[in-house]
């Protein structure tokens, strides 16, 4: 009887230390799945001006899909953070896409025209009141976003040579979601 009973326990104590195993595995890939899945598709980046007031504030924090332009191109309305050039310690900026490859921006009478078009922003933002380099017209190579800040009048854009159309390879990706101020919390 006693043969038993040691059995019983024993292989009670193997299955506890498998079940203890088993969770420590589990916790340990799953962390390092995230961290992997973190490192590839996400980047953290603060919004660190005020040209996108009111729709973010200096001092906003973002999670950035990467990997989201390696399988589709940046759309008009998109936020996205990119570099002002191809150098890694260039400066990282936050600004809306209103034109894309090919397009024709004019901005004319404080409205923006695409290709000729009046473009209806999503928003009730304020009539710009200096087009800058996009008063006559900017054509956009196969590879060139034109970018505006929210806060229309006291962004530098596409519209100023400072800062020109953002290169397709320049782009960082798509802010996805806002991780601070907490009262901000979720997805853009």
């Amino acid at each position: 009887m006693e043969v038993n009973l040691r059995y019983v326990r024993d292989y009670f104590a193997q299955t506890k230390l498998k079940r203890v195993l088993v969770w420590i595995l589990e916790i340990v890939l799953t962390i390092g799945l995230a961290a992997l899945l973190s490192m590839m598709f996400c980047q953290t980046v603060a919004m660190q001006e005020g040209s996108m007031d009111p729709t973010f504030s200096a001092g906003d924090k973002f999670l950035v899909n990467k990997a989201v332009y390696r399988v589709s191109t940046p759309k008009r309305g998109d936020v996205i953070a990119f570099r002002t050039s191809g150098d890694v310690k260039a400066s990282t900026h936050i600004k809306r896409v209103i034109g894309v490859p090919g397009d024709t921006i004019q901005i004319k009478d404080g409205t923006i025209l695409i290709n000729g078009e009046t473009y209806v922003e999503q928003r009730n933002l304020p009539a710009i009141t200096n087009p800058g380099l996009a008063e006559e017209g900017i054509k956009l190579a196969s590879d060139e976003y034109f970018v505006l800040g929210d806060n229309r009048n006291s962004s530098v854009d596409s519209r100023f040579a400072d800062m020109g159309n953002v290169k397709r390879e320049n782009i960082i990706g798509e802010l996805w979601f806002v991780i601070s101020p907490m009262s901000k919390l979720g997805f853009v």
